[in-house]
């Protein structure tokens, strides 16, 4: 809140390791020691919030700060579905970029139930998200509905067709997705996301689930300069600053950015236990891409 403004205190019950942004202590994406997951996403032009009054002041958190909340006070989406509303989150500013942040919120616990939380109407809605995918705007509801127009999408080879006695065969491999949309438009990536992994083949191992998670999630990177905006006659583009996989049954959280794809894992409970009861950070930007030299290997 503003300074002297109010605003909800609370203490933690649980330790949390994830990803913040913009030096801030606030989570964007974490999984808290009894392996819940909560993942903030960009919600514009949807994501409406009261004002700060004297009603609500009491009970009241930014939007930034939700997530955190979410980590720091819960374990399972049943207890987040019975409280998600205790708190009022208000039109707050982020500070470090001087707007009110419009997102939307995705918690899945270690069961794989999975729901969806979005500020819209100046109140939260929540849905049970089912295929347990988000991206962002618009709707969580609409999303779902636009996935009926893609019914057709399948993971098997369309068959040949026969035309008045010619034999049509399809043109190489993936003709079931056909039409499946590559851009990378909020809606475009919520149909890849429910069909690529719906269609997963099951592995044995978590190692192998971790793995698959990302070579799935690898088909979402946005290339550096692939999608841009012009701000105040400069070019600002848009593209993959991380990528990350929480694993809920073994409490880990792995991550790469865009300038070290190299995997880094963090056992959460090690982590805590390591950090005590202090806050710990670790710069991403210290981190780099290594390669390893297998030049020797031919001899």
């Amino acid at each position: 809140m503003p300074e002297g403004s109010g605003g909800l205190t609370y203490k933690t019950k649980y330790g949390i390791t994830g990803m913040t942004a913009y030096e801030s202590t606030n989570f964007a994406d974490a999984i808290n020691e009894e392996g819940l997951y909560v993942g903030l996403f960009y919600f514009a032009g949807y994501a409406t919030y009261p004002d700060l009054s004297d009603d609500n002041r009491d009970k009241a958190l930014a939007p930034h700060q939700y997530a955190t909340w979410l980590l720091a006070n819960f374990a399972t989406v049943e207890e987040v579905k019975a409280h998600y509303d205790d708190i009022v989150l208000v039109a707050a500013k982020f500070k470090q970029l001087g707007v009110v942040i419009p997102m939307h919120i995705r918690v899945v616990d270690k069961t794989g139930e999975a729901i969806v939380i979005e500020p819209t109407d100046k109140t939260l809605k929540i849905f049970d998200a089912p295929l347990g995918v988000i991206t962002n705007s618009p709707t969580y509801d609409w999303h779902m509905t636009n996935l009926s127009n893609f019914v057709n999408l399948s993971p098997i080879n369309v068959p040949p067709l026969k035309l008045d006695g010619v034999e049509l065969q399809a043109t190489g491999q993936g003709a079931g997705m056909h039409g499946l949309p590559g851009d990378f438009t909020p809606p475009s990536r919520f149909i890849r996301a429910a069909v690529f992994s719906q269609s997963a083949l099951p592995v044995d191992t978590g190692t192998e689930v971790r793995e698959q998670a990302f070579h799935i999630l690898n088909t979402f990177d946005i290339p550096y300069g692939a999608v841009r905006a012009e701000e105040n006659g400069k070019i600002a583009p848009d593209y993959t600053q991380w990528t990350a996989v929480a694993d809920m049954t073994n409490i880990t959280w792995t991550v790469k950015t865009y300038d070290a794809q190299n995997l880094r894992v963090i056992d959460t409970k090690a982590a805590l236990a390591a950090a005590g009861d202090k806050v710990v950070h670790i710069d991403t930007k210290q981190w780099s891409q290594t390669f390893q030299d297998i030049s020797s290997g031919f001899k």
